[in-house]
């Protein structure tokens, strides 16, 4: 086992939950997170994570917004009330900023897009409320973020490609072509 990353030396209680439900992700970062001197709980969902939280709740925690059974912010939520001063951050591959918002609001403390770097997931969770994050190295393009919006409100809208045209303002044929092609980097 490494030494504890200087960031966390003052934290006497480094208890982990990290709740999601792609396996061999949760797995991988489960044991980096080890490495650098945390003690690990994992949760593949909804469920499990509150019912892990309820017997003992972690210092630490690191919820994937969207799970199979339910969604992130209900793990925050329990979280936040069972230990008021645990650490919590959101991964998620579909960012936006009201959920990210939404997420601060109910006690994480910060908001992650998937794939996160272990160094920065820890960097995160310790953290001062008056520190600023430092900017991405290499931000989405303006493409990309356009590319997310439409493809989180296709989520929300259940793969209805008509219903996502609708709300989106947009031709539904339109919307078929963005939909066919690959995300821009």
């Amino acid at each position: 086992m490494t030494d504890v990353p200087p960031l966390l030396d003052d934290y006497t209680d480094k208890s982990l939950l990290i709740v999601d439900d792609d396996k061999a992700f949760q797995q991988r970062l489960a044991r980096a997170m080890e490495k650098r001197g945390f003690t690990v709980e994992t949760a593949d969902g909804l469920g499990e994570a509150t019912a892990k939280v309820r017997i003992q709740a972690p210092a630490f925690a690191i919820v994937d917004m969207r799970l199979e059974d339910g969604n992130g912010l209900d793990v925050i939520e329990v979280i936040h009330q069972q230990r008021p001063d645990s650490r919590a951050i959101i991964l998620t591959g579909y960012g936006n900023i009201a959920t990210a918002v939404t997420a601060v609001k109910m006690g994480a403390v910060d908001y992650l897009a998937k794939p996160a770097d272990p160094d920065d997931i820890v960097a995160a969770l310790a953290r001062q409320p008056e520190d600023k994050a430092p900017p991405p190295e290499n931000p989405m393009s303006a493409d990309r973020v356009r590319w997310e919006h439409i493809q989180r409100v296709y989520e929300l809208c259940d793969r209805n490609v008509s219903e996502t045209a609708r709300r989106l303002n947009m031709h539904r044929r339109t919307l078929q072509r963005i939909l066919a092609k690959r995300a821009p980097r």
